[in-house]
């Protein structure tokens, strides 16, 4: 009778330890509203061709939520996974951060196309993801899920073809685009459309050269450019091969200005670069040297202390996508991926430290442009536009 009641106990024993064991499982997948942390996932090509950018981004990231590590009493928790500078890996990645991490909110991705690869996973998970510098108009078509604190192509290309038109007297015009990327391509269009109702001319397009992500030779397309005689080019591209690019037209001896977009403001364009991108230029999202509201003189000494140098515009949006996220979840009252997102698309007048931002029907933000040109080796500030009313 005893043994018997010693078998008993101790299968109830072993019982009781399975189930206690199944128990903590259960609660390390249950959501993030019922414990002490909030998870917002990070979603960035930390390795890669667009790894440069990527940090960039991430350290906008830390230091917000260095600043702000707290919301509704739970401490915020990052977790950073690497798209690898591949939509494949982009798409298993913003997976990982919705199946697996079970995050309340995602932040990413430098480059469109990253971006728009892990579209239809948010979408389907239901979780919000914030772009920090992510333009083409079709990361956020469709897609409830998917915000930005960035402007769009459509309005980036009209600057930049204002500025040709305007400013440099640009009546031809050449475009060499990196045909792999989404955001070159789309910018491309946009600023192709756009110049040439400036210009009345249909034939405004002297020549268009393509090239792939990764490409170091870039000789036949600027010798098919060089023969047209352009007076403007129009190279929005990656910052790698946009800086090798440039250098390679001052080394044939094409002076044509050529003017670029957004990704080239990374310190590899210049390192790259060097002597050869001297007065290139082209449009981003802020600068350093004119603080826009409070948010942007908190940011701006924070990151100077802890950097010890002037942050890119890529680095003040993805801070902001931190910051308006924390907003979203005050505003919710709740760390609900689906209550999250219905607070960020009522978004109106936030302010960031890239700006003030206010969410369209689409999601993405009506912003100021901002014009930079290499000189002396530094990104230094031309002008401010703004969209048209």
């Amino acid at each position: 009778m005893k043994k018997k009641l010693s078998i008993i106990l101790t299968v109830f024993l072993i019982s009781s330890i399975a189930f206690t064991g199944c128990t903590k499982k259960d609660e390390g997948t249950t959501s993030t509203a019922s414990s002490d942390v909030i998870k917002i996932g990070v979603f960035e090509p930390i390795t890669g061709a667009n790894a440069a950018g990527g940090a960039l981004e991430v350290e906008g990231v830390k230091l917000a939520n260095k600043m702000y590590p707290e919301v509704l009493g739970k401490k915020v928790e990052l977790v950073v996974v690497d798209n690898k500078s591949d939509k494949v890996e982009a798409a298993s990645a913003a997976a990982r951060l919705v199946e697996k991490e079970k995050v309340s909110a995602i932040i990413g991705s430098w480059g469109s196309s990253l971006s728009m690869a892990a579209g239809d996973i948010v979408k389907k998970g239901k979780v919000p993801a914030v772009g920090a510098s992510c333009t083409n108009p079709l990361v956020t078509k469709g897609n409830d899920f998917y915000f930005r604190v960035c402007f769009i192509d459509p309005f980036q290309g009209t600057v930049m073809a204002n500025y040709a038109y305007g400013k440099l007297n640009a009546k031809k015009a050449a475009i060499v685009e990196e045909v792999s990327n989404d955001y070159a391509v789309g910018l491309s269009k946009f600023f192709t459309d756009s110049f040439k109702k400036l210009t009345g001319d249909d034939n405004c397009i002297v020549a268009v050269s393509n090239y792939n992500t990764g490409d170091q030779d870039f000789t036949a397309q600027l010798t098919n450019i060089n023969a047209k005689n352009p007076d403007i080019i129009f190279a929005p591209g990656n910052f790698t091969e946009s800086a090798l690019l440039i250098k390679q037209a001052r080394q044939l001896g094409i002076k044509t200005p050529i003017i670029g977009g957004d990704t080239w403001e990374t310190p590899e364009f210049i390192d790259i670069g060097k002597d050869a991108v001297e007065g290139a230029v082209f449009s981003t999202f802020f600068t350093s040297e004119k603080p826009i509201t409070k948010e942007s003189e908190k940011f701006l000494e924070a990151y100077r202390k802890q950097y010890n140098k002037e942050p890119a515009a890529v680095t003040a949006l993805s801070y902001d996508a931190y910051i308006l996220i924390l907003d979203a979840i005050k505003r919710a009252n709740s760390s609900d991926p689906v209550k999250i997102q219905e607070q960020l698309a009522k978004t109106k007048g936030f302010e960031g430290a890239a700006g003030i931002i206010t969410l369209d029907e689409n999601g993405d933000a009506v912003k100021n442009a901002v014009i930079k040109v290499v000189k002396n080796g530094k990104f230094t500030y031309l002008d401010t536009i703004e969209p048209q009313k």
